[in-house]
């Protein structure tokens, strides 16, 4: 037997889950033209990135939270987002400007700090953009297969020059470029070696030099601010999920099975760093000292020192899927369990 819900089922289940949970129902429809979903503890919800804009702390997470917090952290609200999907990560420009990007294809803007939220793009517009801009047979058939997939395919990180050029990544090679705010769009994935269109996780940058990196140990490098880019020898043929490109030159690429390497410059020379555990490393950030930090799938922060990974955190986290350092012994992370500050040993040797 066949069920149909009727609109007076939807309105009673809504009206159901507000007196449950005192949460508020957002409008039917797809997630990525719905509002976000009002909730009592933002700071508790799945949390997946988080940024400074000025001293406020702005994080974004699973069905389009964004919560904000001015006091590092302590106490936090949230702001009204346009959108239902997953949002995966958020980086600003400056105190005011920033980008938040996620799944279907979203990306958001913001010139207030975070208060409030415009979509600039999605899967769909990306995939009319990546036919129009199409100069090949294969390019072509790509967008095509983008527009029959239809808005499932999610950004997973985004790169910022500033707050008016920058460049979102994801799933199956999608990238896009815009260098007016997110005003308009340029598809670049004919300017970025992945023949087989494999996912980039991560985008950084330092002056002229950006690294991306992805599934497969899929690595490619530009040293004239993303004109051209070349393919890059990886040192391992797994997914890199997180990584820092430091202002000295030197890199550092982490991912699957707790694999960690270091190159000191653009040459490739890698050396592999020596970690805990094989567990997968999800999140990197530099802490106020310029030590670099990692965290992995078994709740650990890392310290590296020298060659080595230490860890620095007491108590193992919940799947932590960022950090954010607050002082030379404070951070927070975020992840499953939502915002959770954490004191730093980072005295501790290896």
């Amino acid at each position: 037997m066949k069920f149909r819900l009727t609109s007076s089922d939807i309105a009673l289940a809504a009206a159901l889950l507000l007196a449950a949970t005192g949460t508020a129902a957002a409008p039917v429809g797809d997630a990525w033209q719905r509002p976000a979903l009002s909730v009592k503890a933002p700071a508790r919800q799945a949390l997946m990135s988080a940024a400074f804009a000025g001293a406020r702390v702005v994080a974004v997470g699973e069905r389009g939270i964004v919560a904000l917090s001015d006091d590092r952290g302590i106490t936090w609200r949230q702001a009204p987002s346009p959108v239902s999907v997953t949002l995966t990560t958020v980086r600003f420009a400056d105190a005011r400007r920033g980008v938040a990007v996620g799944h279907a294809g979203t990306v958001l803007t913001t010139e207030d700090a975070g208060e409030s939220w415009t979509v600039r793009l999605d899967g769909l517009r990306l995939a009319r953009l990546a036919k129009e801009a199409a100069a090949t047979p294969e390019a072509m058939k790509e967008a095509e297969r983008l527009l029959a997939d239809g808005p499932d395919k999610p950004f997973l990180d985004v790169m910022l020059w500033d707050a008016q050029r920058l460049l979102a990544v994801g799933a199956y090679g999608i990238a896009f470029h815009s260098q007016d705010g997110g005003k308009s769009w340029a598809p670049w994935m004919a300017r970025l070696p992945n023949p087989q269109g494999l996912h980039w996780y991560m985008a950084r940058r330092a002056g002229d030099a950006i690294v991306l990196a992805g599934e497969q140990g899929l690595l490619a490098r530009s040293d004239d601010g993303g004109h051209s880019f070349r393919t890059l020898a990886s040192p391992y043929k797994g997914s890199w999920f997180t990584g820092e490109l430091r202002a000295d030159g030197s890199l550092v690429l982490a991912g699957l099975r707790g694999n960690a390497w270091h190159a000191r410059d653009s040459s490739g020379g890698w050396t592999q760093l020596s970690a805990p555990t094989g567990t997968s490393i999800t999140a990197s950030a530099t802490a106020a000292d310029g030590t670099l930090l990692l965290a992995n799938q078994a709740g650990l922060l890392l310290a590296l020192r020298g060659e080595t990974l230490v860890p620095v955190n007491e108590r193992p986290l919940p799947m932590p899927a960022a950090l954010l350092p607050l002082a030379p012994d404070r951070a927070l992370a975020f992840g499953l369990a939502g915002a959770t500050p954490v004191a730093l040993n980072l005295g501790a040797k290896p």
